[in-house]
């Protein structure tokens, strides 16, 4: 046996990992931290150095709304097992009494309507997008701060010991599962450390955010601040329970700008598995883009006010054009800007173009959700199929 002493670099990730990581860097902006952490916990997983007997990763994802909490989860689950619906997703302002915890757990029997609860986690719903390869589940609790007594004592168990016992005994085991749980807490300390109420520093701060350039001092702030507040709502044994705890960082310009484009890839693919059968292409000119930007860029609400105005000036004056018959299967839309009037104006480019021709103009990149668009699935467009026939 030759004796070595070779250095070994311990930063380096596997293929899969690395390759989830890939993955999420392309759906989510601007939470570098939060996938970090993500691929830790996964990695460690796929080693099997996961400690026995607990979830896979327990995680805590504070921030204010808007920032991708939610969002990063989803994305993970469609990484890994290609559907967002694979999250299971307990809402917890629905829990806020104690009574309200039969809806999770069933209601034991000799109570009225045990045979009729059907619990929200049972061993069969959290098992049910498992497959031969990959044995994950998702369980997210949204507003983990609004959870009452109740749901904290069974928050308590799954995260220490992978085990909730239903209303009629039977055991789930969550020794497979990743635990997720998000927050506003510290959200309105966040805010205030952007926008300083008084002095140079109030202008200064907000412009350097708006334009993406936070400093490694203020996201350290940010930081503090969050988990501060979570320290000051949540008791000890629960915060023991955590693996990580990561603060989303607001989102400035230039990360709602590549959000913008994801979003946009997205409505156009919507546009592909649409239930009408007659797919087309939309672009939009900077000017547009600018606009959209404009329109939905706010501190407090962070992407969601971006979704919002997305639908509100892009998709609902598509839908009208698509139910007027103004357009078509093959067509290309230009979308532009007037400055006259603050819209958006549709032009129509090109018709009856091929679909290869329309695939190569969209994004493929990401795989979108299970059962919308994929690069196969563009018909023919009908307008198209009759020429063709005529020729014949």
């Amino acid at each position: 046996m030759g004796r070595l002493n070779r250095q070994l670099d311990p930063t380096q990730t596997g293929f899969e990992a690395e390759k989830l990581e890939v993955d999420l860097h392309k759906r989510i902006v601007g939470q570098d931290e939060a996938i970090e952490q993500i691929i830790n916990i996964y990695q460690t997983y796929l080693a099997g150095m996961a400690s026995a007997g607990r979830p896979i990763g327990n995680f805590l994802f504070l921030g204010p709304t808007g920032s991708g909490k939610t969002r990063l989860v989803e994305a993970t689950s469609e990484s890994l097992v290609g559907d967002a619906r694979a999250v299971i997703k307990i809402d917890c302002a629905e829990f806020q009494h104690s009574h309200e915890i039969a809806k999770l757990i069933g209601s034991p029997p000799g109570y009225l309507g045990h045979r009729e609860t059907h619990p929200l986690l049972s061993q069969e719903v959290l098992n049910q997008y498992h497959t031969e390869k990959m044995k994950l589940s998702f369980v997210l609790f949204d507003e983990i701060e609004k959870a009452s007594d109740a749901l904290w004592n069974l928050l308590l168990g799954i995260l220490d010991k992978a085990t909730l016992t239903l209303g009629d005994n039977r055991r789930v085991d969550f020794s497979r599962a990743m635990i997720f749980m998000t927050s506003n807490l510290g959200a309105a300390e966040m805010s205030s450390i952007l926008r300083p109420s008084v002095g140079f520093a109030a202008g200064e701060t907000e412009r350097q955010h708006a334009a993406g350039v936070v400093d490694e001092e203020l996201s350290d702030k940010i930081a503090r601040a969050g988990q501060e507040a979570a320290r000051r709502k949540f008791a000890p044994e629960f915060m023991n329970r955590i693996d990580k705890t990561v603060v989303f960082k607001p989102l400035g310009e230039p990360e709602l700008r590549k959000i913008l484009g994801l979003e946009l890839n997205i409505v156009q693919q919507r546009i592909f598995s649409s239930a009408s059968g007659a797919p087309f292409v939309f672009s939009l000119t900077e000017p547009a883009k600018d606009y959209l930007l404009r329109m939905g860029t706010d501190m407090k609400y962070g992407a969601r006010h971006l979704k919002r105005a997305i639908d509100r000036n892009l998709v609902h004056p598509l839908s009208n054009l698509i139910a007027t018959d103004q357009v078509r299967g093959g067509d290309l839309i230009r979308v532009d800007f007037d400055g006259s009037v603050e819209r958006l104006t549709f032009f129509k480019e090109a018709e009856d173009m091929p679909a290869y021709a329309m695939v190569q103009m969209v994004d493929t990149s990401i795989a979108p959700p299970l059962g919308t668009f994929s690069a196969g699935a563009v018909a023919e467009t009908p307008r198209a199929a009759n020429a063709r026939g005529q020729r014949r």
